[in-house]
């Protein structure tokens, strides 16, 4: 009976480890770089933006092929009653007439004014624009993500403060209750403590909820099941504030203006809007083109010439065939101003170009600025609530002492808990402010994004 006792509980442990080990195995522990990772290869926008660069690409293909000369074969077929001309037979007919024709004809452009060779220019610059709108993009989910997860950080470390806070307040109404019970303490102090307990278990639920709707946002952008558990690395935050990066504003524009894809994308619409003068102009100048083609054509009424019989199908293929060449010269005159407008247009879009990527770089190095500034913020603003809360502490660790000594109410003791829990809040925000703040910098200096 004994050894049968010993067997359950060996096989209750082997499924309980199974079911730990399995529990385990569903939770995914994720890095901050593998969020990021994820984000990249399957977000549906980067897709959308990598189709608009396949697009560009296609452009370019298409601007290329139009140096090749153009090839079009044709044929047709008919019937008709009545009187009529048959051009083939040459003459007029009242019976009923069948006619077919077959025709291959080519043409090819020999000058424009460049403007096929400044098209597959303006082209190429509106591909690598593209290629830097889909880096942008990226850049964008990037921060997104970095955003996301610190943010699903701190309300993790906002959710155990408010567990560890419950906890307090409720050993302190177990306390209050003993207290009130032996006569040491009125019942206004235990409905005191009765209403503290209710406020850290909202407080818990509040952060509960926060942190579960950031990992929720945080799948999302990774495209990710949401039923799928996982677990975020934490960062080292004494790591970070000791290697806080020290490199100054214009240094990092001066880095940042060279590879960020904003200006890389401004710079390339320039240099698309620059060619498109070039392409306005070439209306100024003659065009000339050739072209090339042959054919034949068959009539159920064409004759031969002297014995004015029917000719088969096959003689007249060869008797009706008809060859041509040709060169077409055009010189523009006067088109009612539209190619002086063209140009004039081209050049206004080419100074509003120049214009926006002026923007883009003062934007940028506007960002850099208040980044700068906000992460020396963020470095006094964390030393300022680590004080804070050290002084919280010990405020309340003063008090609970005056207060079991019946030297205070608990009021008094409440104010400084609560005061307690501010500071506890504070200091967690400020570091994770400072963990984004810095890696802001990293990423606008072009470093990894890593924990």
């Amino acid at each position: 009976m004994m050894s049968k006792q010993i067997k359950h509980k060996k096989l209750w442990s082997a499924l309980a480890l199974i079911l730990l080990s399995g529990s385990a195995m569903a939770q995914q522990k994720i890095t901050v770089q593998e969020a990021v990772d994820r984000a990249l290869q399957n977000n549906l926008q980067i897709k959308q933006t990598e189709f608009q660069m396949s697009i560009a690409e296609q452009d370019v293909l298409q601007a290329r092929m139009n140096f090749y000369p153009t090839l079009n074969a044709g044929g047709n077929w008919g019937q008709s009653w009545g009187l009529s001309f048959d051009q083939t037979a040459g003459r007029l007919v009242t019976q009923s007439v069948n006619s077919a024709g077959l025709r291959v004809s080519s043409s090819f452009d020999l000058f424009q004014g460049f403007q096929k060779i400044n098209t597959v220019k303006a082209n190429k610059y509106s591909l690598l624009a593209s290629e830097s709108n889909v880096e942008r993009a990226k850049n964008d989910l990037t921060l997104s993500v970095l955003t996301t997860y610190l943010e699903a950080l701190t309300n993790y470390d906002m959710m155990l403060a408010s567990q560890d806070q419950l906890k307090l307040s409720q050993e302190q109404l177990r306390v209050m209750e003993i207290n009130v019970e032996a006569g040491n303490r009125t019942l206004a102090d235990l409905y005191q403590a009765q209403n503290q307990v209710a406020t850290d278990e909202f407080n818990v639920t509040t952060s509960e909820n926060a942190y579960e709707l950031a990992i929720l946002n945080l799948k999302q952008l990774m495209e990710m099941d949401p039923n799928v558990e996982i677990v975020l690395d934490r960062p080292n935050i004494e790591s970070i504030k000791l290697s806080s990066n020290p490199a100054i504003a214009s240094d990092i524009f001066n880095t940042a203006v060279s590879r960020f894809p904003e200006i890389k994308a401004a710079e390339f619409q320039t240099k698309v809007a620059e060619t498109n003068i070039d392409i306005a102009r070439a209306g100024y100048y003659p065009s000339l083109s050739f072209s090339a083609g042959i054919g034949t054509n068959y009539s159920s009424q064409a004759r031969d010439f002297n014995s004015q019989q029917i000719l088969p199908f096959g003689d007249q293929i060869e008797r009706n065939r008809n060859e041509s060449i040709g060169v077409n010269l055009s010189i523009p005159i006067f088109n009612n101003y539209r190619t002086r407008i063209s140009v004039r247009k081209a050049k206004i879009n080419y100074l509003n170009a120049q214009t926006n990527e002026q923007l883009a770089k003062n934007n940028l190095n506007k960002v850099i600025n208040q980044a700068v500034l906000d992460l020396r913020s963020a470095e006094k603003r964390l030393y300022s609530a680590e004080v804070a809360t050290q002084a919280a502490n010990q405020a309340y660790e003063v008090m609970k002492l005056r207060y079991n000594e019946g030297m205070t109410n608990s009021v008094e003791l409440n104010t400084t808990l609560i005061a307690k829990n501010r500071a506890e809040f504070e200091y967690i925000q400020a570091k994770y402010n400072l963990v984004f703040r810095n890696k802001l910098i990293d990423f606008y200096l072009g470093n990894p994004i890593q924990l």
